[in-house]
């Protein structure tokens, strides 16, 4: 196996990694899926004469370049959930969790028609 074809499946299948996993392997490959194939399988082959090509192929560096950012986005998600991990809290439990990392208990609020127990 080549060197070129081996890189072509190190970057397919790095693709794939980044891609979000299907829930079930009964359930259809994304379009996306479809057309990393047929880029690797075409990239892969040499060009033929008769053969139609789009009017603008991808080259191997835009699919490493694109793949970088992949990666980047990724290592961004979780360093936002990890360092901002109040983010997807509703405002109550935000403030209820900022108050106690301080070490302040909010006071219990009570709605109409609770009593106090």
């Amino acid at each position: 196996m080549s060197a070129a074809k081996t890189n072509l499946i190190h970057l397919y299948r790095a693709f794939l990694r980044e891609l979000p996993p299907r829930p079930f392997l009964t359930t259809p490959r994304a379009p996306l899926h479809q057309r990393l194939r047929d880029f690797v399988s075409s990239t892969a082959a040499p060009a033929s004469a008769g053969a139609t090509t789009p009017a603008h192929k991808p080259s191997v560096a835009e699919a490493e370049q694109l793949l970088a950012y992949l990666q980047a986005q990724r290592e961004y998600v979780t360093l936002l959930e990890r360092y901002n991990p109040g983010m997807n809290l509703d405002e109550e439990t935000r403030v209820r969790l900022s108050a106690k990392r301080v070490g302040v208990e909010l006071p219990k609020e009570f709605k109409d028609g609770e009593e106090e127990k």
